[in-house]
């Protein structure tokens, strides 16, 4: 039995990546493990309920969305930009981590895990509520709200919900832009 293959090439983090002949039906958290060991995006339920997986693709239009990695085949994402938990930190020359984005700063201030094993997707499920509200500010009594929302899909065994939450909130409103002033 052979397996029928297609090759893929795509941008993550940045950087390109292939073509690369990858068998047909790989889901996308299996092709960055097998393939690129992005091993940072976690495999939880394997149903897509848990959201630990999520990737982010960042469209052309420069909006970003949340997509779960392991229901969806690394076909999909053929010709498109990837950003991985890998890809949030800002690297030097020789690949080591100088400083964290600001979510990941904050989560990391507010001890936002336990196990940490949810923690990749809710850094990615923050990034994008982050980007969003950078293209479309809200009023401040719709902050709490507008987190829970984007928040919300996504399952911590550990319960440390209040801390993530926290976390984004503070970076939330103490980002300039993100928030519309009243007048």
């Amino acid at each position: 039995m052979s397996l029928t293959t297609k090759p893929i090439t795509l941008h993550i983090n940045g950087k390109p990546v292939g073509p690369l002949p990858v068998p047909e039906g790989v889901m996308m958290i299996d092709f960055l493990h097998e393939y690129l060991d992005l091993t940072g995006s976690r495999l939880g339920c394997g149903q897509g309920a848990c959201r630990a997986c999520v990737v982010i693709l960042d469209k052309p239009d420069g909006s970003s969305e949340e997509v779960r990695s392991c229901i969806t085949g690394a076909h999909y994402f053929e010709g498109k930009q990837v950003r991985t938990i890998e890809g949030h930190a800002k690297r030097n020359d020789k690949g080591e981590v100088v400083s964290l984005s600001p979510i990941q700063q904050k989560f990391l201030e507010h001890y936002s895990f336990q196990c940490g094993y949810c923690t990749p997707g809710f850094v990615n499920a923050a990034t994008v509520l982050l980007e969003r509200l950078k293209r479309v500010p809200i009023a401040r009594d719709q902050v709490e709200l507008t987190i829970t929302e984007g928040l919300n899909g996504h399952i911590c065994r550990c319960t440390g919900y209040v801390r993530y939450f926290e976390a984004v909130k503070e970076v939330v409103l103490t980002t300039p832009g993100l928030v519309k002033e009243p007048t």
